[in-house]
């Protein structure tokens, strides 16, 4: 497969008990891979993963794998701030046969860029699989710098990043000090535009639950060297990369997956559902978008 350019962190379903929808989350999936996604990453931030036990997301990842995995790469989020559990959960979902494996900073314990290369290095020695590593200072309290991620893509099977420290001038850096078959994402939606005048190959997205298709035009469309092009896509779709965090995420997307007739689920304590306000503002949002039926 190509490495795509679009890539969505996709929510988890639940019913209305909140346990896991494997089948919703099995359509959901196909429905994003006919609707502009070019890659899907399951139990990600936007997927819960904190609440998430091991056997859910293993569950999560082969319903998926099995639904749209010989169509666009499924990518599973095994990420965890306790290296052990971390490289356990790595090797089981390398047994289903998932594309790759996406890898959260550790949180909370708030290592040493000595510590952040040893952990990842000894996941990526133990498996076969791509990695893409994850940096969100934002939720993990640890930034992954520029400089180690360089020593790690030195690593074979570490082949990508999720980069979501908000930071141009961090970019900037690293794509000075990459080697070129590394790629790099972002990991907002709303700086995807400027992080690919840097670089980067494109997105990890959470509006292409919304906007695939739109999103992965202006992609194209600056790829294609039509800048005007895709910065008016950019203007369009500003709106919906922002309103999406009125609250955390994934929040305000699954409130708007439901308004939209997703039927997707609430929310696992402790995040809680959005309340009147939060809701109203969502149902503006995608009606100013055209999103409604």
């Amino acid at each position: 497969m190509t490495v795509p350019r679009l890539l969505t962190a996709m929510i988890t379903p639940y019913d209305d008990n909140l346990q896991v929808n494997y089948a919703k989350a099995a359509e959901l999936a196909e429905y994003l891979a006919n609707n502009g996604t070019e890659g899907i990453v399951v139990s990600g931030t936007t997927g819960e993963s904190p609440v998430l036990t091991d056997e859910e997301k293993l569950k999560l990842f082969a319903s998926v794998k099995n639904k749209v995995g010989k169509r666009i790469p499924v990518w599973a989020g095994t990420g965890s701030n306790d290296t052990k559990h971390c490289l356990e959960l790595s090797k089981e979902a390398e047994k289903l046969d998932v594309d790759g494996l996406m890898l959260v900073c550790p949180y909370y314990n708030k290592p040493s860029q000595e510590g952040l290369y040893q952990h990842f290095k000894k996941i990526a020695e133990a498996i076969s699989l791509p990695i893409m590593l994850y940096n969100i200072p934002g939720r993990t309290g640890i930034n992954l710098l520029p400089e180690t991620v360089a020593r790690l893509a030195q690593i074979e099977n570490i082949v990508a990043i999720k980069e979501a420290s908000g930071s141009m001038d961090q970019v900037s850096t690293l794509m000075t000090l990459l080697p070129e078959d590394m790629t790099v994402y972002s990991g907002d939606d709303s700086l995807t535009l400027p992080m690919m005048a840097l670089g980067a190959r494109g997105v990890v997205s959470i509006a292409s639950h919304l906007v695939g298709n739109e999103i992965l035009a202006m992609i194209e469309a600056f790829s294609n060297g039509n800048n005007e092009r895709a910065v008016d896509l950019h203007k369009q779709l500003f709106p919906i990369f922002k309103g999406l965090f009125i609250a955390t995420n994934p929040v305000p997307l699954k409130e708007a997956l439901n308004h939209l007739g997703q039927n997707v689920g609430g929310i696992r304590l402790p995040l809680i559902e959005a309340n009147e306000t939060e809701r109203k503002f969502i149902q503006e949002l995608l009606s100013n978008a055209k999103l409604l039926p």
